[in-house]
């Protein structure tokens, strides 16, 4: 398939869509999590009242990074161009769900994405797990293989591969993965100008 048939595109927000702001360091400093540990997946194994209290602080922490959000580069017009070419467009975060609609209007692609087809942390098992794009693919009746999942780290490439879509690693200058990656490309920008070949 060429990346112009593709008429199903679920993005990751955070380095994806917007220049990426959060110091995931100082996160878990904060919430005294080792450094080997993904964020998410020591949270989930807390006790519930401390679970819940630090992701009340990680929330707050990130409401602030949302309300100041800054597209990446070429990202605006990439989800313009499809929204113009009425393909099915959707979001998969390990943000949560509030937060990624407060940050795509602050980037100005409010008006491009369904609130039903962002998902967040709790409206799907977080990233790796191709729990949410399995999710989207059901919403949308189509087969994952006819969807695209584009991201900028590793997560996203291992959860399209692991629900069986089509995957693209932009805003990195090389390609770590390229066993997981369909397209590669510098930034959203030049993704934009595959869509033409």
């Amino acid at each position: 398939m060429r990346l112009a048939d593709c008429r199903h595109w679920v993005f990751d927000m955070d380095g994806t869509l917007t220049v990426a702001v959060h110091d995931f360091a100082a996160i878990r400093r904060h919430l005294d999590i080792p450094a080997e540990d993904d964020i998410l997946g020591h949270l989930a194994a807390l006790p519930d009242a401390e679970a819940a209290a630090k992701h009340a602080w990680l929330l707050e922490h990130e409401r602030g990074l949302a309300l100041g959000s800054r597209a990446a580069p070429g990202a605006v017009a990439l989800v313009r161009r499809l929204h113009a070419r009425d393909v099915r467009l959707g979001i998969l975060t390990r943000n949560a769900h509030e937060l990624a609609l407060i940050t795509l209007e602050a980037i100005g692609l409010g008006d491009c994405f369904l609130p039903d087809n962002v998902l967040g942390r709790d409206e799907a098992r977080p990233k790796p797990d191709p729990d949410g794009l399995l999710k989207l693919a059901a919403r949308w009746g189509v087969a994952p293989a006819r969807m695209t999942m584009v991201g900028d780290y590793r997560f996203d490439l291992d959860c399209g591969r692991a629900a069986g879509t089509r995957t693209a690693l932009v805003n990195l200058p090389d390609n770590p993965w390229p066993e997981l990656t369909d397209w590669h490309a510098r930034d959203c920008a030049a993704l934009a100008e595959q869509l033409d070949r």
